[in-house]
């Protein structure tokens, strides 16, 4: 994958409100126009005709609006996320990104709401004529070209420009990457599906009744409680406990583990079986995966630290009770690739930490890291590099915390900075330049693992962001090399072939659905693409992102 304004030149595109036609105009690679604009009948056709003949980078207000209509294109400069990450890195998270706002903002006008910020229903509308929240007498594509030109002048003025570059081209290809996954759908077999739901919860029941396990589960909860209780009201069940003298502030998972009491165990069964009933059971496969595909509504760019999020459809959270339902189609096979232990090789190639690099270079991290500063002992390696990573002193994490301090001095300093950073106020960036709210954005995080004696609320506040940017640096460039890492792979996939579909991406995991005679080939491609993100995102590094990739008939073989 190259930066954005690699080989090529680009094209502006703007659909017709109603219709199947559009208008297009050439650009320059730094945005300016070219030649006169081409009004067209059919956008698709020439779209598709352009992107044969010479694949150039195609500039549109959203993708996620535009894309689902027209054929497959290899790259584009999505105007949307990209205004997201300029305004991110010139410390105005929270504004709204559309078109029309980045429009106003240009020539200084009162900026329209944008219904996909949060908050945004309260806003006076300003600009409701257009869409793209446009003033009626505005031209969009004259706005959309005028708007990014002036976002190719805001990255090259930026403190790497290089990086921006190559993110801003990376969350564009994730956005058609979406899209993609969106319309193509993950392989999901109902037959399947029903097996593992029957054995799991019993028959379908007949309307919304509970099935037959959760029910007796439900019976034994009120017998081991010794009252009648309705086991997903807290307000019933705490209470219940209350009485049998055992005090617990909610019942959250974490919370009942710590109970050695017949009716904790139960309960947290009942809340395991519930939880697939209710957001992958029945019901949710007539709604997401009819027809033999979940098709979910990815979003990309959705979470602040760049991670992907979902508009419904728990497409990220499949559990792996159920991962045998997801069945590759006859004569093919899922390619299922998943970057281990990828926010602790971050770090390392972050920091330039000697020892974690080492330790990266050796396969198993952890065990290289139990190896060389914990006696051996596995767990306790891992429980100091995670509390390192999220900010957790207290408890058994404190001792294994002091050894990665006196071991991993670089990557521990790195860490601490960016944890001093958020706790004044600051901002931290990832690799490529993804920046984090500032407190003032509101998004002020639950600071109740905050224990320290005496600190007032604003303390205890400022912690709670450190912990934040503490992990914002690191959660939020693993997003950067997932993202660089999709998009060689989008590019590499074409290369092998049409055949070949990107159906699934969790974070550090992809899934293609490919013909088996060309799922070696398709392997080889995901290996490349994330050698080639690696690359790109962290230069000369001697920390490897390896992923450990699987051709099965289930997603539920790929240990």
């Amino acid at each position: 994958m190259e930066a954005e304004g690699g080989h090529g030149y680009r094209v502006a595109v703007v659909g017709d409100p109603v219709g199947p036609g559009g208008r297009l105009r050439r650009l320059g690679e730094d945005g300016t126009p070219v030649g006169a604009e081409r009004p067209v009948p059919d956008l698709a056709a020439e779209v598709g005709r352009r992107e044969a003949a010479d694949a150039p980078r195609w500039v549109w207000a959203s993708t996620d609006e535009l894309y689902p209509g027209l054929p497959r294109v290899g790259r584009c400069h999505d105007v949307k996320l990209v205004e997201s990450l300029l305004l991110g890195q010139e410390g105005r998270h929270g504004r709204p990104r559309s078109l029309g706002a980045a429009w106003a903002r240009l020539h200084e006008r009162p900026e329209p709401p944008d219904t996909a910020e949060p908050g945004a229903e309260d806003q006076p509308v300003l600009f409701a004529a257009d869409r793209h929240h446009l003033p009626p007498d505005t031209d969009p594509l004259a706005a959309l070209i005028a708007v990014h030109a002036a976002q190719l002048r805001r990255i090259a003025a930026g403190e790497h420009p290089d990086r921006m570059r190559l993110l801003a081209a990376a969350e564009s290809a994730g956005a058609l990457a979406a899209a993609e996954m969106g319309h193509d759908g993950l392989p999901w077999s109902a037959a399947a599906h029903d097996e593992l739901l029957t054995g799991l919860l019993g028959p379908r029941p007949a309307g919304g009744a509970r099935p037959a396990v959760l029910t007796e589960l439900a019976a034994r909860i009120q017998e081991a409680l010794g009252q009648p209780v309705n086991p997903d009201s807290p307000a019933q069940v705490l209470p219940a406990f209350a009485r049998l003298g055992v005090q617990l502030p909610s019942t959250r998972s974490h919370e009942l583990r710590r109970i050695d009491h017949p009716a904790a165990a139960l309960l947290l069964r009942y809340k395991e079986l519930s939880r697939i009933h209710v957001a992958h059971g029945w019901a949710w496969r007539e709604r997401w995966a009819p027809g033999g595909r979940f098709r979910p509504e990815y979003v990309a760019g959705g979470v602040v630290t760049g991670r992907w999020a979902t508009r419904g459809g728990g497409a990220l959270q499949i559990p792996r009770l159920l991962r045998g339902a997801v069945v590759a189609d006859p004569g093919h096979r899922l390619v299922v690739a998943d970057a281990g232990q990828l926010e602790p090789r971050v770090l390392a190639a972050m920091s330039r930490d000697t020892g974690l690099t080492r330790a990266a270079a050796a396969g198993d991290l952890y065990a290289a890291l139990a190896k060389d500063a914990f006696d051996g002992d596995r767990g306790r390696a891992k429980i100091g590099l995670l509390a390192a990573m999220y900010g957790q002193t207290g408890g058994e994490a404190g001792q294994p915390l002091a050894v990665m301090r006196r071991s991993y001095p670089a990557a521990l300093a790195l860490l601490e900075a960016a944890a001093r950073t958020g706790e004044a106020g600051g901002v931290v960036r990832s690799q490529l330049g993804r920046t984090s709210p500032a407190p003032s954005a509101g998004r002020l995080f639950d600071d109740s693992a905050d224990s320290e004696d005496g600190a007032t609320p604003d303390r205890r506040a400022a912690r709670s962001w450190g912990r934040f940017t503490r992990n914002f640096v690191i959660q939020a460039s693993a997003a950067d090399w997932a993202l660089a890492m999709l998009a060689a792979l989008r590019r590499r996939l074409a290369e092998v072939g049409p055949e070949p579909r990107l159906v699934f991406f969790q974070h550090d995991e992809v899934i293609v659905h490919t013909p088996t005679p060309l799922a070696a080939e398709v392997a080889a491609a995901v290996t490349a693409a994330g050698e080639e993100a690696r690359r790109l995102v962290f230069g000369a590094t001697e920390v490897p992102f390896p992923l450990d990739t699987h051709a099965v008939r289930s997603y539920a073989d790929a240990k």
